[in-house]
């Protein structure tokens, strides 16, 4: 299986809510992580994965580990944006890696989010293979400049 095709980009604007910020009126950490979340989830979506069709075929995304390197402040008011690659993953889309990047204001990098993942069997509760359905979305989601089979 040496499919590569992607797309070029995937990107989702984001709005800040005042909800999202800290006493420090920037945006909270954990607020970065919902962010990345919601991509990868429009992402699918729009592949026809959503979770109607995750349930019906017991399966699901889940996270090993999830990291955020804060570039720049995000005040309310910024105009933002995040991209979705993937940088890594097996030949069989069972483990990856993504990377999101959120801009600010058009070119700014605000900060980058890597997350290492699989799919879980939502019966078994144990790590399994995506469904086919899934595997094509992975096989033609973007890809990093620095994308590696592992």
């Amino acid at each position: 299986m040496d499919l590569f095709c992607s797309m070029s980009i995937f990107t989702k604007e984001l709005t800040v809510r005042w909800s999202d910020l800290d006493p420090n009126f920037h945006l909270r950490h954990s607020v970065y992580y919902d962010y990345g979340a919601y991509c990868r989830i429009a992402f699918l979506e729009e592949q026809g994965i959503n979770a109607t069709m995750m349930h019906e075929h017991h399966f699901g995304p889940i996270i090993f580990r999830e990291e955020a390197q804060f570039k720049r402040e995000v005040r309310q008011g910024d105009r933002l944006h995040i991209d979705l690659k993937l940088v890594r993953s097996t030949r069989d889309y069972g483990r990856w890696t993504i990377q999101h990047h959120i801009y600010k204001n058009n070119d700014t990098i605000a900060a980058i989010i890597t997350v290492d993942g699989a799919f879980i069997d939502t019966i078994k509760r144990k790590l399994t293979l995506p469904p086919e359905m899934a595997l094509k979305a992975f096989e033609t989601m973007p890809k990093g400049e620095a994308f590696e089979w592992i």
